[in-house]
């Protein structure tokens, strides 16, 4: 099965930035399409930010012009840069593909709090 490792979590205060990673054990080219989601406490997990094989890119209402996804194909990594961060930005981040995501990591938390 494919794993997906998230890091670069942390505390932030509100305004501030942090830059999300995922190294993913498979050839992410041959991808559909890879995503980023998101898990507040007692909320559903949502899908945030997508991008194709094609490189096209969606966002949620919620985080866009925010946030940025971008990946790194030879390294099968997905980053998710994240600006002008908001309390409610609180949450555990994932990784995984965005259409039948599966094998879920442990995802990387993310607090934004003065």
């Amino acid at each position: 099965q494919v794993q997906f490792v998230e890091s670069g979590g942390g505390l932030v205060q509100p305004g501030g930035s942090l830059r999300l990673s995922c190294v993913v054990s498979a050839n992410i080219r041959l991808f559909v399409a890879v995503a980023w989601y998101r898990q507040a406490p007692e909320k559903q997990r949502e899908l945030i930010a997508s991008i194709t094989r094609l490189g096209t890119t969606n966002y949620a209402d919620s985080v866009k012009g925010r946030y940025t996804i971008s990946r790194d194909s030879a390294q099968n990594t997905l980053y998710l840069q994240m600006n002008s961060l908001k309390p409610e930005d609180t949450a555990v981040y994932y990784c995984n593909h965005a259409y039948s995501p599966s094998n879920w990591g442990q995802g990387t938390q993310v607090t934004v709090s003065s």
